[in-house]
């Protein structure tokens, strides 16, 4: 789906979810720990998040990369949402 804008974002967004940006500098994934109920928020992949956008979530978490400044849009969700599976399932056990 797409909103209109960031306000049509943050009317939609459920409550009590935190918001958390993918875009460089911030927390690195293998550190981050996901919050139970998070919307994740991934900017174009000639842009990235802007900067508003960046500041009004509660978190921002960073993908390392010894190739790539950044990753495809596609493969970063990917990357993040294997990652919170995989440490949710950790927590299970």
């Amino acid at each position: 789906f797409e909103l209109d804008d960031w306000s049509a974002f943050a009317a939609w967004a459920p409550k009590g979810a935190r918001w958390i940006a993918v875009e460089m500098g911030g927390t690195p994934l293998a550190e981050f720990e996901h919050p139970r109920n998070a919307v994740y928020v991934l900017g174009s992949e000639d842009h990235g998040v802007p900067k508003s956008v960046v500041r009004a979530c509660h978190e921002v978490v960073s993908l390392d990369s010894a190739k790539y400044a950044s990753y495809n849009v596609a493969v970063a969700g990917s990357i993040v949402m294997y990652d919170r599976l995989a440490k949710m399932k950790g927590k299970e056990s």
